[in-house]
């Protein structure tokens, strides 16, 4: 019986006697099916780096892409205090 699919075909694919054309299959499970989470994130970008704020640097504009990328992840006070407490200071705050 012949495969359907690539990941039926690489169950059937002995990997010792075809090494190569499994190896071709692995890569063929691993190709996207479409580009629609790239042009996403592109579109994502052009919304983000409009012109008023083309002089920002590369570590800002990468955290507010991220920030747009991953907005329904939920972050609270506590996890950002924690995360800048553990970087060094040249002022010690004393609260």
């Amino acid at each position: 019986m012949l495969p359907s699919n690539a990941l039926d075909a690489i169950r059937c694919c002995d990997p010792i006697i075809f090494p190569n054309i499994f190896m071709l299959l692995k890569m063929l499970c691993c190709l996207p099916v479409s580009t629609s989470t790239p042009e996403r994130s592109f579109s994502g970008l052009k919304r983000i780096k409009t012109y008023l704020r083309n002089s920002m640097k590369e570590d800002r504009l990468n955290g507010s892409v991220l920030l747009s990328y991953y907005r329904n992840v939920v972050i609270t006070p506590d996890e950002v205090l924690n995360e800048m407490a553990k970087k060094p200071r040249k002022i010690d705050l004393v609260l």
